[in-house]
């Protein structure tokens, strides 16, 4: 059995296979963790308030989002010195956003050398139109046809994985840069928060 545009096209098809399966994979993840983080500070520190440390970590981890993550690791550190509270929020957002950003740069790869491997393709192509040309002094028609016919859809088949991939791959980073901008703002919430509760209490 063969397959229009070559072997070329078989490793194209296996790639777009393989970035719409990562790509609801990581949509999915990513949708996950969007959460409205202003309601979910407020209602951990309000409940900081009424001195409940241990519900508040609870409800941090029965939440088990990023930002309940980074909240968790701020109530932990609470009674560090502000230098160590903000590093270890810090580190804790770092650890979630690359744990959102796995697989993105398969992502980015896939659509990046699809491309490349659709001209390869074509290269190929042609490579054995002249090929056929010079072995035999009689050539047919279907021949030439079918080897130009694979470079042209090895050309378009590059292009067409490629453009689709770069879409999915720039919405998921616009996705996860909502989440990452989230995520600080939370964890400055978080942070100014135990400062001016530190000061209240030193007075």
């Amino acid at each position: 059995m063969t397959f229009a545009g070559g072997p070329v096209s078989i490793v194209l098809a296996v790639m777009a296979v393989a970035a719409v399966v990562i790509f609801f994979e990581r949509f999915f993840e990513l949708r996950r963790a969007q959460v409205d983080w202003q309601y979910f500070v407020d209602g951990v520190l309000n409940v900081l308030e009424r001195g409940n440390v241990d519900e508040a970590l609870a409800n941090c981890e029965e939440e088990a989002v990023p930002v309940a993550s980074v909240v968790a690791a701020a109530i932990r550190h609470r009674d560090a010195s502000a230098r160590v509270l903000k590093e270890s929020v810090d580190s804790q957002g770092r650890a979630e956003i690359g744990r959102l950003n796995r697989r993105l740069a398969a992502l980015a790869i896939i659509g990046q050398i699809s491309p490349l491997l659709g001209l390869l393709g074509t290269v190929i192509g042609f490579i054995r139109t002249v090929m056929l040309v010079n072995s035999q002094p009689l050539v047919s028609r279907a021949d030439l046809l079918g080897a130009s016919m694979d470079a042209l859809v090895s050309a378009a088949l590059g292009l067409v994985v490629a453009i689709p991939v770069v879409v999915m791959y720039g919405s998921l980073c616009v996705r996860l840069d909502r989440i990452s901008t989230d995520l600080e703002a939370a964890a400055s919430h978080v942070v100014g928060y135990f400062a001016a509760r530190k000061e209240k209490e030193r007075k």
